[in-house]
């Protein structure tokens, strides 16, 4: 280990394994703690690092229209251990990127276990870290330990800010009705690793989805503990009962939309609804089911699961479940490169900034760890662009989101990456003969614009700082 005083992560999840690997890749030593298993979580099941607890989709892997798959192209140009390990553990899921979740942790563990500077400590940190720590990282997640929430909360005088983020179930392949389900990516589109047939379809009939609409308005839910009953949800992991109760055709323009199926079974036939389970491990014996997040208590959800045609007879290796996650007011309480106003030598990173999705997270932890690092070695710190995914995500975390109501910030609410959050572009929306574009086709090409605007301001700003440190 180097004699270089070590930088702290608190967290071993997909944002504190980031940042402690970027940390080293810089030269720095780091000291990566976590609590698990000498204290559990709610939602985790095993003691590896960035073990994926909801889905074990990374969403869009396209680049070139989708603000997250843009997230997952300047992640991998700047050496992310996540995405390294993502890709090399993908599996099947259409444009998306999929991952068996017990691979892909092991291969992070693995990694950040076998690098030279760091050293993993096992073992709760309750309350704010020793003020001998003088540079700390605090990538405790959604789930962060009660002790070390109520610290920071009691120093920055905030009050708790929190949401309801909720866990699909995951059926065993073998259980599912192939005579009734196929398999097919939604229109044939082929992924990375896929085949355009990466996902198993289970159609409804009207009389079929508004059977089940009924019942999962019905079904017995888990109930809210008292000092719960005014938390919110994550729009982007609204459960399927409140989705149906916000509309009866929530779900079938939602997560059961119809759209770009054929089924082979009746291919004259068109489905009212479809439910899509994708790919959750390497062996293809554990699908979950896409958007399927629920609170209904566990009786409830196997009598209303099996409601759905092909998984009559479904045995599930998981439930869904619902969990409390806890996030920062962060335009308020941190500076642009994370740091905590009331106490800078605390930096925050992944979903306790109230950035939402494991991507997201990966990469809040990543920026982190290359500001503390560069911090460490005393190097200026250069605040990635605006106009990049990682810069426009940042931005939103640290002040780019705050509305002024009564002169006070409001809202601020868990955010994923989104062409939204990217600075407006002015483009010539015309086509190759100089014809003004229109409808969808404008829009994928605004979509494009943006994301070559973003990867050559990345490498300007990659260029700038290499030219700084080869200065040096």
């Amino acid at each position: 280990m180097s004699s270089m005083e070590p930088i702290h992560v608190i967290g071993g999840g997909l944002a504190g394994s980031e940042a402690a690997w970027q940390i080293a890749q810089a030269g720095v030593p780091v000291v990566l703690h976590e609590m698990r298993p000498v204290r559990g979580t709610d939602a985790h099941k095993t003691e590896g690092l960035a073990e994926l607890v909801c889905s074990n989709s990374f969403r869009s892997d396209d680049a070139q229209a989708n603000a997250v798959g843009l997230l997952h192209q300047e992640m991998r140009t700047l050496g992310s251990l996540i995405m390294a390990k993502g890709d090399a553990h993908q599996v099947p899921a259409g444009g998306a990127l999929a991952v068996d979740r017990d691979g892909f942790s092991s291969a992070v563990t693995a990694a950040l276990e076998a690098h030279p500077l760091v050293t993993i400590e096992r073992g709760e940190i309750a309350g704010l870290p020793p003020e001998s720590w003088s540079s700390v990282i605090v990538a405790t997640g959604p789930l962060t330990s009660p002790a070390l929430a109520q610290a920071i909360l009691g120093l920055t005088g905030e009050k708790e800010l929190a949401f309801f983020d909720a866990i699909a179930p995951i059926a065993y392949r073998e259980s599912i009705n192939m005579d009734v389900a196929w398999f097919q990516s939604r229109y044939d589109k082929v992924g990375p690793g896929g085949t355009g047939k990466d996902y198993i379809n289970c159609p409804m009939n009207k009389e079929q989805y508004e059977a089940f609409v009924d019942a999962l308005i019905a079904g017995d839910k888990t109930d809210f503990k008292e000092w719960e009953a005014d938390t919110p949800y994550f729009d982007g992991c609204l459960p399927i009962e409140v989705m149906a109760e916000r509309g009866r055709e929530t779900l079938r323009h939602g997560p059961m939309k119809p759209v770009g199926l054929t089924n082979p079974h009746k291919p004259d036939v068109k489905a009212y609804a479809i439910v899509q389970l994708r790919q959750d491990n390497a062996l293809g014996t554990l699908f979950n089911m896409v958007g399927f997040q629920t609170k209904l208590k566990y009786g409830a959800q196997t009598q209303v699961l099996r409601m759905i045609p092909g998984l009559e007879s479904a045995e599930f290796a998981r439930l869904g479940g619902l969990h409390r996650n806890t996030y920062l007011n962060s335009p308020k309480l941190l500076d642009p490169t994370l740091r905590l106003k009331a106490m800078p030598r605390l930096r925050f990173a992944g979903q306790i900034t109230g950035c939402e999705g494991y991507v997201e997270s990966a990469a809040v932890g990543l920026m982190t760890g290359r500001f503390a690092a560069a911090e460490r070695l005393g190097r200026p710190i250069q605040s990635l662009p605006s106009t990049t995914a990682m810069g426009a995500l940042i931005n939103h975390i640290t002040g780019g989101h705050i509305e002024t109501i009564d002169e006070g910030p409001r809202s601020f609410q868990p955010m994923n990456v989104n062409f939204g959050l990217f600075p407006p572009i002015e483009h010539a929306a015309k086509d190759e003969n100089g014809k003004r574009l229109r409808g969808p086709a404008k829009a994928v090409a605004k979509k494009h614009a943006l994301t070559d605007r973003a990867r050559a301001d990345l490498a300007t700003w990659l260029t700038a700082g290499a030219a700084q440190v080869a200065a040096e």
